[in-house]
């Protein structure tokens, strides 16, 4: 995915939400609002695949797991609680006219670059 994709309306992703998407190649992400930063990880727990839209979003910056608690940094991907072992994939993200757009998957171990 070379550009910036439309998936959403920043009116779906209530402040401290969670709301997942699907990209054209069939990538599942999941969005986040906190504090008014929105931005996107990958859409699946990496220790059991469960949908981490359907976990929640802490006031720490963690996403929690709603299966086994897993939580992983919003910003950067980095597991902050087992039992996950790898991070979750961060993907570039633009508003632009009330829309969420989410382009590739940013670079680095941690998945965001510096």
């Amino acid at each position: 995915m070379s550009s910036h994709v439309d998936v959403a309306a920043t009116t779906d992703l209530a402040e401290g939400g969670l709301l997942g998407a699907t990209l054209p190649d069939g990538t599942v992400v999941c969005l986040y609002n906190r504090d008014g930063e929105i931005g996107a990880v990958g859409g699946q727990c990496t220790h059991a695949e469960f949908a981490m839209a359907d976990g929640t979003l802490h006031g720490d910056g963690t996403i929690e797991c709603a299966w086994h608690g897993a939580r992983f940094d919003c910003r950067t991907g980095v597991v902050r609680r087992p039992p996950a072992i790898d991070p979750l994939a961060v993907y570039s993200v633009r508003v632009e006219g009330g829309r969420v757009l989410v382009g590739p998957r940013l670079g680095g171990a941690m998945g965001r670059s510096a």
